[in-house]
């Protein structure tokens, strides 16, 4: 695997900020949220948290060969 066997600081801000605007843009929320007025972000913090976000990293070498690494292969390893 290339890079850290967990997700970096980088790699999880780009998913959550992503993921935020899809919800902010009518996407379907993929895990029960709690009720009361709750943010796109955080919405997509306890999506990451949970696991159940369908995203693929990948992590590019200065040489342009990449790796191809499944967000829950990272998780895994955060934990």
């Amino acid at each position: 695997m290339i890079g850290p066997p967990k997700l970096t600081r980088f790699e999880r801000a780009r998913i959550v900020g992503a993921r935020a605007l899809q919800i902010a843009m009518g996407a379907p929320v993929l895990i029960e949220i709690p009720e009361g007025d709750i943010s796109p972000i955080d919405i997509a913090l306890k999506e990451l948290e949970a696991g159940v976000l369908p995203i693929t990293i990948r992590r590019t070498l200065p040489d342009g060969t990449y790796q191809d690494i499944p967000l829950k292969w990272l998780l895994e390893e955060n934990s």
